[in-house]
Parts: structure tokens; C-alpha cells; sequence
């Protein structure tokens, strides 16, 4: 039931999530950053409908990542630089 309603909503390209990534990782206390994580999980449910699970496993780790970077103020390039790629690779 919850697929349905995300399918309703605009769902976010791989790009445009890369993208405002980057920025969010430049400065992590942005509104993009807070909004990001809402955008990920979208995608990352859409992908699951799809069964493509290393593209969803990529997507959490993403915004596990934002929420620790905007939420506790824990960036860390050496882990944030390791999901990128992976997103990429994976979806």
C-alpha cells in the first residue's frame, strides 16, 4: 500500500540524488540535506518494488550517512566518499 502512494509522488532521479549529495556533503546543516533524506527514501522504496536490492542496500547506506552528517554533526569523508561509488555502481 505504501508503493502505491510513493508511485503518486515525483520520484527523485539517481542524479539529482547524487547531485544534491554532494552538495549536502559540502555543507551538512542545509535544508537540502533534511529534505535529501525524504528523497532517498522514495527512490529506495521503488527500487525495493523492483527487487534490485544492492541499488536499495547502496541507498540506505547513502542516507545513513546524511542523517548522521545532518542530524549529529558526524561527517566523515572517508565513509561518505565510499557511497557515492556505490550508488553509482549499484543503481
Amino acid at each position: 500500500m505504501l508503493s502505491n502512494f510513493v508511485m503518486a509522488e515525483t520520484i527523485p532521479t539517481k542524479s539529482k540524488i547524487l547531485k544534491q549529495s554532494s552538495d549536502c556533503f559540502k555543507d551538512s546543516r542545509t535544508q537540502i540535506c533534511k529534505e535529501l533524506v525524504s528523497e532517498i527514501e522514495k527512490l529506495q522504496l521503488v527500487v525495493f518494488d523492483q527487487n534490485r536490492f544492492k541499488c536499495q542496500s547502496s541507498l540506505l547506506g547513502l542516507q545513513t550517512e546524511i542523517i548522521e552528517a545532518y542530524f549529529f554533526n558526524n561527517f566523515s569523508n572517508d565513509r561518505i566518499s565510499l557511497m557515492i561509488p556505490y550508488v553509482i555502481k549499484n543503481c
